[in-house]
């Protein structure tokens, strides 16, 4: 089981905070279709894992998703990437897009009803007396159908944003189901454990919230040391929004601006510095002419009576 967790979270975790954080986007979709798979497998192992008692069989499950796993992400055999070409983009995609709609208004509502305080004790209530078991497979079930869904969806499409959304919550709650793995042998009878791994999944998976994120950002990305890897890609997101937004000419003009800006000294980190540096910056920027049509003063003043004296200021 620890051979398991090791191989199927903690290189994965890594290649998929690196897929984020690297300028190419090709790799965000192969990362995302092997957390979409990893993460269902993570449910059903789960529920298996505490049906099987035979040691014989439960070598035989655990080796067996062993192997798939590493199936999955290894270079030569890349199941992920057969796997999305073959069921996710032409199977999955149209059918589970309206499911996620109707995902998505149904979470809405529970968001809106979180307010009734009565609900929520009513369900923890119910939560609580489950069986450590139930209640483990609930907590992995959270963090992994709706964000399965969702993942299928961002798969399919064309867009890389919400691929690189998913992705950066499929690395942040493999983490989170390491320590969940890792201290359920001693904390999974403390009351509540299994509630904060829910409250902290959906303040991972929610959009409302961005936790994955920030928690990304904030502590997978330094541990990794890609924090530079990370800026170039923000800078590369950055430019293909000015290229959305702006015309070529002024995206030109502002693309100059921020290189001239990031050209001075670094050693000029006194903030007056600073502002001169952007205020130059911003200056650089040259406003578009504006060509008035060719239109004379007697047009404008047509219907009026034109003056006869000249007036001389003194």
């Amino acid at each position: 089981m620890q051979t398991l967790r090791d191989r199927s979270c903690v290189y994965p975790i890594y290649r998929a905070t690196k897929a984020v954080c690297t300028p190419d986007e090709d790799d965000d979709k192969e990362w995302l279709q092997y957390w979409m798979m990893g993460g269902l497998l993570f449910m059903i192992s789960t529920w298996v894992g505490d049906s099987i008692e035979i040691g014989s069989i439960d070598t035989k499950w655990f080796g067996g998703l062993l192997f798939l796993f590493f199936w999955m992400y290894f270079p030569l055999t890349c199941g992920a990437l057969l796997i999305y070409e073959k069921i996710t983009a032409p199977l999955l995609g149209p059918h589970l897009k309206p499911l996620q709609r109707k995902m998505n208004n149904i979470i809405t509502y529970i968001y809106q009803t979180l307010a009734n305080a009565v609900h929520l004790w009513l369900l923890w209530i119910i939560f609580m007396f489950l069986p450590a078991g139930l209640k483990r497979f609930v907590s992995i079930a959270i963090g992994t159908v709706y964000p399965f869904v969702c993942s299928v969806t961002a798969a399919a499409s064309d867009e890389i944003e919400d691929d690189t959304y998913w992705l950066t919550y499929w690395a942040v709650y493999g983490c989170l189901f390491l320590i969940m793995d890792l201290s359920e042998s001693f904390l999974g009878r403390v009351p509540g454990f299994y509630t904060l791994v829910i409250f902290t999944t959906v303040y991972l998976m929610l959009p409302m919230f961005r936790g994955a994120d920030k928690v990304f950002r904030k502590i997978l990305v330094p541990l990794a040391g890609l924090q530079e890897l990370l800026i170039l890609r923000d800078s590369l997101l950055i430019k293909k929004q000015m290229l959305k937004d702006l015309d070529p000419e002024r995206a030109k003009l502002v693309r100059k601006s921020i290189a001239k800006l990031f050209d001075d000294d670094d050693r000029d980190n006194d903030p007056a510095v600073l502002k001169k540096q952007f205020v130059n910056s911003w200056n650089f920027l040259k406003v578009p002419n504006i060509t008035m049509p060719n239109i004379s003063f007697g047009d404008l003043t047509k219907g009026e009576k034109q003056p006869t004296e000249t007036t001389n200021l003194v």
